[in-house]
């Protein structure tokens, strides 16, 4: 498994231009994370060699499922420290360095279970669905009840054709909803985070828990769409 270092090494990468844009280039800077995540960089493997690894070790699917889970798990919370160690003092960097990190691992971790699964993560409808994915089960849930998502991911993974309107909204909606949710929406998490030692461990809280809730929610909606070899 690679270390929390690998990560920064892709977050180095990554950072600057996701920092840097606007919410109108939201899709420009998830599809550089997404490429990263499914492909791999340096000593971050790729999802495909990932999800094999897994597969040939453990030989069932539901097995490798449950140990990609697990190992991101690790993973995101060993960067969800490292990123937030530093307190106040590097709270403008290490936020968005933590957004990208987070993103890194959870992308990397839905793409193995997608192609366990069966799908083509090079397909765009499945980069899009594997995106909204990172908003995990009950954002979702809320936000197609109030129209702000057309449906399910596994809905737009298996739709006839590609939709670059939906895509746009999905990169805008799950960037919103990555920045709220690393960088402390709530006053006490905002508040902790910027504590020298104690941001690093609340960032690992809060990542490794959001990965596994993530990893779950994936393993549910995504279902078998057809037989992979090793």
């Amino acid at each position: 498994m690679p270390s929390a270092k690998d990560v920064g090494r892709a977050v180095a990468r990554l950072a600057q231009p996701v920092t840097t844009t606007g919410p109108q280039a939201a899709g420009v800077a998830l599809r550089r994370i997404v490429t990263v995540a499914i492909d791999g960089t340096g000593r971050f493997p790729s999802a495909r060699s990932t999800a094999v690894k897994h597969l040939q070790r453990l030989g069932s699917v539901d097995d490798a499922i449950e140990s990609i889970i697990d190992s991101h798990v690790r993973l995101g919370t060993a960067q969800g420290f490292v990123t937030n160690l530093g307190g106040i003092v590097m709270a403008p960097v290490a936020i968005p360095a933590n957004i990208v990190g987070a993103a890194v691992v959870q992308v990397r971790m839905i793409a193995a279970i997608a192609h366990l699964r069966g799908y083509d993560i090079d397909d765009r409808r499945v980069r899009t669905a594997m995106v909204m994915c990172l908003l995990g089960g009950e954002s979702i849930g809320r936000r197609v009840a109030g129209g702000k998502l057309p449906t399910s991911p596994m809905a737009v993974a298996t739709a006839p054709v590609f939709d670059p309107a939906l895509d746009e909204r999905v990169s805008e909606t799950v960037v919103g909803g990555l920045v709220a949710r690393v960088g402390g929406k709530h006053l006490p998490l905002l508040v902790a985070r910027r504590i020298p030692l104690v941001g690093g461990g609340v960032g690992a809280v809060v990542d490794g828990l959001s990965t596994y809730q993530i990893g779950q929610f994936t393993k549910g909606e995504l279902v078998r769409r057809r037989a992979i070899g090793a």
